[in-house]
């Protein structure tokens, strides 16, 4: 008989046996599986949280207390415990629940979390809240080991360890982040491992010693007054302590009885505290298991070999990659740097040929840029590649460290624009508008891959700050046959089908992926009797304005195609052009609008934001035919 069926809610839960709910951990294991199979999603991480997930809701009463998930993508056990088990086959999809927290979603959502780092201060700000109305509910921070490279959990830790306020965090260290963790934080927490030994030591003394009769419990009391500082001498957790966090762990994660055990002796306990518990991502299932970081986000693949259901095909991050191995075979001056997305970014290759000359600094981006900073002051050609969501994080560093002393450093912007159905959090809508404000800056988009290798050479040779902003995913159906010399802030005229200066005339103005939009917007309108003229503009910043100025003036109507926000991107800047210019002409962008938006496939998402080419077409010709 299946436990699953019969746990709609935590309190449903709480009334298992410890035997039925590891039953219920195997269960739940397989419905994760069976899920991600379809859905895609983050496999290897949600494996690795099943029994401290069910531990969690047993010992603590949600939603009265408050839990945040840091990063929140192993979200889905606690999903399936809190009323929505019956809706995860809709897992990330168009309508259906998130692939991270979304406080709109449920009440047992207490904090929307996409990025890393967070969960601390987050958690810290609720119990003060709690403290300052005289509630009495526990708060509770789950956060990962990779996130501790971040460094707004180590200030929040820092704050949270001096304030004396009731909070407990879990540290669940699977020794993983996207990619394999590194740094210093990493090594100590190694250190700290090493008490599984000590922990097991010391149940066996203990079981041994209450045995003997009338004086066992007394020596056990005796022990316990010294245990604290001869501990001391053989287990590194004085970081922790340090802090001003009681350190509690390691614990066993997969151990629901230990995990209780613990969680129910912090409840107990006055001030912050830290339970380290120990995981493996991927528990459970054999390939997440030997390949956690391939498993960390997946697309749908085959349960029983593992494979992708689609085969990969070439993408802009390998493509990136590939070319600036190729560039550093030529220039030793060039570095990479990334933000724990080695593979991710495509640097894999990158760090096998060239380990010396690539630094993984962990979930640390403000700390990467201005190590970037750092690198070209002296000379060398840094370039680091950040998904877009994730510089948001590290503007002070891009405008006070990079582009003030202007110096040499290429960013490259991964899944700029929209990714689909990891939703708001990951969503790379604004890296255009919060860049182009930016003295000094250059920035570029691609409208393939070619485009992409040339802009990348070209941007080490500029020596002054770039920003190359690419897609999530493979290059559009359109092929190019026209790659014109890049040039610093020139735009590329694709086609002009403007005969008759009598007839009816749009000039389309695209950037990046866009441009491939604005080709076949283009044969849409030709089709129907309307000339147009299509213009990759490839910069944003400088914006070649002679171009643009010279293709318009004797057109009836411009269109500007973008993959971001409407607002401070390609459309407001030829908007500012007209305007400062002087010129009469009808102009409309085409970008997203002014919010989040959802989770969704990015083809769902284009045709509700009416951004696929049938929508821009249609539009096109409403207005053309209204006029």
């Amino acid at each position: 008989m299946s436990v699953l069926e019969n746990v709609e809610t935590p309190e449903n839960l709480r009334k298992l046996t410890y035997d039925e709910k590891k039953k219920l951990a195997e269960e739940i294991r397989q419905l994760v599986i069976e899920t991600v199979s379809q859905t895609g999603g983050h496999l290897a991480s949600n494996l690795g949280v099943v029994e401290l997930t069910i531990a969690l809701h047993s010992v603590f009463h949600m939603p009265e207390d408050k839990i945040v998930w840091d990063v929140g993508h192993q979200t889905y056990i606690h999903k399936i415990l809190t009323g929505r088990k019956d809706k995860i086959s809709t897992l990330r999809k168009l309508d259906g629940i998130a692939g991270f927290p979304k406080t709109t979603e449920s009440p047992y959502d207490t904090f929307n979390t996409g990025h890393s780092s967070t969960s601390i201060s987050a958690a810290l700000g609720m119990a003060r809240a709690r403290d300052l109305k005289k509630e009495k509910n526990y708060v509770i921070a789950v956060i990962g080991d990779g996130a501790l490279t971040g460094g707004m959990a180590l200030e929040a830790l820092n704050d949270a360890g001096s304030s004396r306020t009731n909070l407990i965090v879990i540290l669940n260290d699977n020794e993983m982040s996207i990619g394999k963790n590194v740094g210093g934080i990493s090594h100590f927490l190694t250190r700290v491992r090493t008490r599984k030994l000590y922990n097991k030591s010391n149940r066996y003394i203990k079981k041994t010693v209450e045995k003997i009769p009338k004086v066992g419990n007394g020596i056990i009391k005796l022990v316990r007054k010294v245990k604290y500082s001869i501990k001391q001498l053989v287990i590194p957790n004085m970081l922790f302590e340090d802090f001003g966090f009681k350190y509690l762990g390691p614990v066993d994660g997969h151990n629901i009885e230990d995990i209780e055990e613990i969680l129910k002796k912090a409840k107990d306990l006055e001030g912050p505290i830290l339970i380290h518990v120990l995981t493996k991502k991927g528990k459970g299932y054999e390939p997440a298991e030997l390949n956690p970081d391939k498993y960390h986000g997946t697309s749908a693949f085959d349960i029983k070999t593992g494979k992708a259901k689609k085969a990969k095909q070439d993408d802009y991050s390998k493509i990136f990659g590939k070319k600036l191995v190729e560039l550093a075979k030529k220039n030793d001056k060039i570095v990479a740097i990334t933000a724990a997305m080695l593979d991710g970014t495509g640097l894999g290759e990158f760090a096998k040929k060239f380990p010396k000359r690539i630094f993984d600094v962990g979930i640390a981006e403000q700390h990467s840029l201005t190590m970037a900073a750092g690198l070209a002051s002296c000379g060398l050609k840094p370039v680091i590649s950040i998904y877009s969501s994730f510089y948001q994080r590290g503007y002070d560093q891009v405008i006070h460290d990079i582009c003030m002393q202007n110096l040499p450093v290429v960013m490259c912007v991964d899944r700029a624009g929209i990714v689909g159905n990891d939703g708001e959090t990951h969503q790379g809508m604004f890296d255009m508008a919060f860049f182009n404000i930016i003295p000094n800056i250059t920035i570029m988009a691609p409208k393939d891959f070619k485009e992409l290798e040339e802009m990348l050479e070209f941007a080490i040779n500029l020596n002054k700050p770039v920003t190359i902003r690419y897609p999530r995913g493979g290059e559009a159906k359109t092929k190019f046959e026209k790659h014109n010399k890049i040039q610093l802030g020139k735009a590329e005229i694709l086609q002009n089908t403007v005969k008759n200066q009598e007839q009816e005339s749009v000039c389309i103005i695209g950037i990046g992926k866009m441009v491939a939009r604005a080709m076949e917007v283009s044969d849409m309108l030709n089709k129907e009797g309307i000339q147009t003229k299509v213009i990759n503009a490839r910069f944003l910043k400088p914006l070649d304005k002679d171009t643009i100025i010279e293709e318009i003036k004797d057109i009836n109507y411009c269109i500007t195609i973008e993959d971001g926000c409407k607002t401070g991107g390609l459309g407001t800047a030829v908007k500012e052009l007209i305007i400062d210019n002087k010129i009469k002409i009808k102009i409309e962008t085409f970008a997203y609008p002014d919010e989040y938006i959802r989770h969704g496939s990015v083809e769902e998402l284009e045709k509700i934001y009416e951004m696929d080419s049938q929508s821009i077409a249609k539009k096109v010709l409403q207005q053309i035919n209204n006029k």
